[in-house]
């Protein structure tokens, strides 16, 4: 089974963008944490319904990461 057409509707990106602007708070704004989680639930499109919510969130915690480092 196919993931839902509409990310916006996906009940495991409100859960990811909860725990994630708790964990990134001070390093992202809770916006740029909603638009990462929401691209990386659109970037998902295929994946199993079942394993979203888990493959949403370690998505985008990875591309918070990747964001709020340091550059040097």
């Amino acid at each position: 089974m196919s993931a839902p057409a509409h990310p916006s509707t996906d009940p495991s990106v409100r859960g990811a963008v909860d725990r994630l602007s708790a964990e990134f708070a001070g390093r992202a704004p809770a916006a740029v944490v909603d638009r990462i989680v929401r691209a990386s639930r659109q970037d998902l499109d295929t994946v199993p319904v079942a394993a979203l919510p888990e493959l949403v969130e370690r998505l985008a915690r990875q591309r918070l990461i990747d964001t709020a480092a340091p550059r040097h």
